[in-house]
């Protein structure tokens, strides 16, 4: 029982830190960036669960907890397999618009890419 209420408080604490990271760092990627915009999925959330990129963006979703998660467009325009710890999927957003997505293990789970 000690293991897993230290597994949540870890897995709590983990969250809040990459939020932290989040809210203080851009998450904006330009169009010809070196460096593709990032999103982990990690407590069952995905972080940042809003993006906005530039149209030839590349989003990359990885994967931190240890259960399975997927990345599913609400429109099927991109759709990655299960993906396990530390497992990554990355689509290149060429059309300006907005794109939700989910976990279709875990619909509760939703993010939103705005591309400009």
């Amino acid at each position: 029982m000690t293991s897993r209420r230290n597994r949540s408080l870890l897995t709590f604490v983990g969250a809040a830190i990459l939020w932290y990271f989040a809210a203080i760092t851009p998450s904006t990627a330009t169009a010809g960036s070196p460096d593709p915009a990032r999103i982990t999925v990690e407590g069952f959330m995905f972080n940042p669960m809003a993006l906005t990129v530039k149209a030839g963006s590349t989003v990359i979703w990885t994967n931190m907890d240890d259960d399975p998660h997927t990345v599913i467009s609400d429109t099927g325009l991109f759709r990655s397999g299960a993906m396990d710890t530390n497992d990554s999927f990355s689509f290149k957003f060429d059309k300006p618009g907005t794109y939700r997505f989910i976990c279709s293990i875990h619909p509760r789970m939703v993010g939103t890419i705005v591309v400009q």
